[in-house]
């Protein structure tokens, strides 16, 4: 194997602190199967960003990030600078660590420690798609931001404000608690939606989800088709549900048998936008983060980014 210049990135937090008690564990196994590498702890919100891209420019060629599907996130932002991949070799390696780890179900990266340092090892370094969003931030203007998982709108970016409000570890009990509650006093937004071009009927949506991988809210398989390096988003919306009617179907989110409901629809898409009707206030969440509301636009950037697992 070719020797990297290996920089960890390492989200104590993550895993509601479990791994900074773990981190002498993690560092021990990391140093059997990489030897030499550096190491940095985030502090702040975003600084995972700062972080992998000063490492990058310092001539890092594989970045490995301890944590979540927030800390892999900011990590895959800071392969990019002004927009643009900041150097095309260097790769991306994932050590689940995180109460979130959707993402590693895509890759078919293995949770223990020792199984996710073998496919860093030893899996190819793949291409893979990510998504490009602009939205509107929680200070009012508009961002952009890259995504490697999932980005929904509506319901879903309302669950994840309460699941971080309430500070819930995300096992699937956790999540599915506060999608129901959430579900109980959710009512649908009117929003337009333009899909390649072309516009949807218009309706009231409960979710709109703009999938590269294919599980979302931890283990809810929202696209179960999807793939990392086709090109395309899988876009998943439902339309306007009861409450009972959400209860009685919501549970074939956990299996990926819901894509059969009259109300929900999947189309293959590069470019989606979607604007809130006048008075609508439609959050927004990626990769398992909640960062701003509607309006927004998804682009696909295929095959943009480096990573170590299997597509």
């Amino acid at each position: 194997m070719k020797r990297f210049k290996t920089q960890v990135i390492v989200n104590p937090e993550s895993a509601k602190g479990q791994t900074r008690k773990r981190w002498g564990q993690i560092r021990e196994g990391i140093r059997h199967f990489i030897h030499d590498f550096k190491f940095e702890f985030t502090e702040k919100p975003l600084h995972a960003i700062e972080l992998t891209r000063a490492a990058i420019k310092d001539g890092t060629d594989l970045v490995i990030g301890v944590g979540g599907d927030g800390t892999m996130n900011e990590i895959a932002n800071g392969f990019y600078e002004d927009r643009k991949i900041i150097n095309p070799e260097a790769t991306l390696g994932i050590v689940p660590s995180g109460s979130g780890c959707d993402l590693t179900r895509s890759l078919k990266i293995p949770s223990g420690l020792k199984d996710a340092l073998t496919v860093i090892t030893e899996a190819p370094a793949n291409m893979m798609d990510v998504g490009k969003v602009t939205f509107r931030a929680t200070s009012g203007g508009m961002e952009d931001r890259f995504f490697l998982n999932v980005s929904d709108f509506g319901l879903g970016g309302e669950v994840v404000r309460k699941v971080n409000q309430k500070r819930l570890e995300r096992k699937a009990s956790s999540y599915v608690r506060c999608l129901v509650s959430t579900m109980i006093q959710y009512k649908s937004k009117r929003v337009r939606v333009r899909v390649d071009g072309a516009d949807l009927p218009k309706n009231e949506y409960l979710i709109g989800a703009v999938a590269n991988g294919r599980i979302f809210g931890k283990g809810m398989k929202i696209a179960p088709e999807a793939r990392l390096d086709d090109g395309f988003f899988d876009f998943v919306y439902v339309r306007s549900m009861k409450f009972l009617e959400f209860c009685l179907h919501g549970w074939r989110l956990m299996n990926g048998t819901h894509l059969r409901h009259p109300k929900i629809s999947l189309l293959r898409s590069k470019r989606i936008e979607a604007v809130p009707e006048e008075g609508e206030t439609v959050l927004l969440e990626l990769d398992g983060e909640q960062l701003g509301t509607l309006p927004a636009t998804f682009e696909m950037v295929p095959r943009s980014l480096l990573i170590k697992g299997y597509l």
